[in-house]
């Protein structure tokens, strides 16, 4: 970089598992005019391939392992400190199986997103392609959206669909569906650093401009 550029905005990434997201994100991040500088990755499971990842990409890695901790409110209070080491303009929930507390929330918002596998709001939680199938759905997807109190129930900023084929599997459609997340973080990702949306009241900010449904990303 060069003395009269402005420093890359600074993205801090959680996980939990093998990191496939965390990969599409790194991958993005080596294009020449990405917005942005992946400066750590985080993890809560030891041994998550997404810390392999990000070692192979040179990138710092911490881990804070629940399992040593008697509380959400303990674990969340060590993982805020090792975030705050860094200093982020933006954390990324690659993956991040862990409720987070409320204090640990408000104490990051508008700087926190996360992906989650349905077309929210429908399918909060777990087990989102099994339900859809159950529930005889024909449109599938995913979602990314502004990290709020309310699990899985923060503003909305883009969703990509897939169509559910009549002899789709929950492993079937996870495919499908993880195909699009890969495509779509990034671009959301880009969006946060080059200053496009941002978290107002209860709503997403596009250009500055309400956003009155989320971004679609087209259809393959």
């Amino acid at each position: 970089m060069k003395a009269d550029q402005t420093p890359l905005p600074k993205i801090l990434v959680l996980a939990s598992g093998s990191g496939t997201n965390l990969q599409a994100l790194i991958d993005a991040s080596r294009e020449r005019d990405f917005p942005g500088q992946i400066v750590a990755v985080g993890c809560n499971q030891p041994g998550a391939f997404a810390l392999e990842r990000a070692a192979q990409a040179n990138i710092e890695t911490f881990v804070v392992n629940h399992k040593n901790f008697e509380s959400r409110e303990e674990f969340d209070a060590s993982l805020m400190a090792e975030i705050l080491r860094y200093n982020p303009d933006v954390i990324v929930l690659a993956g991040f199986m862990r409720i987070l507390t409320t204090d640990f929330v408000r104490a990051f918002r508008g700087k926190m997103l996360n992906i989650h596998p349905s077309l929210l709001p429908k399918y909060t939680g777990l087990n989102t392609h099994r339900r859809a199938l159950e529930a005889g759905d024909t449109v599938h997807g995913v979602s990314i959206h502004f990290v709020t109190e309310e699990l899985d129930g923060g503003p909305v900023i883009a969703q990509a669909e897939v169509s559910i084929a009549p002899d789709d599997t929950p492993e079937s459609l996870a495919e499908k569906v993880q195909a699009r997340e890969h495509i779509l973080y990034p671009i959301v990702v880009r969006w946060f650093c080059e200053g496009r949306i941002q978290l107002g009241s209860d709503y997403v900010l596009f250009d500055g401009e309400p956003l009155n449904a989320p971004m679609r990303l087209p259809d393959n």
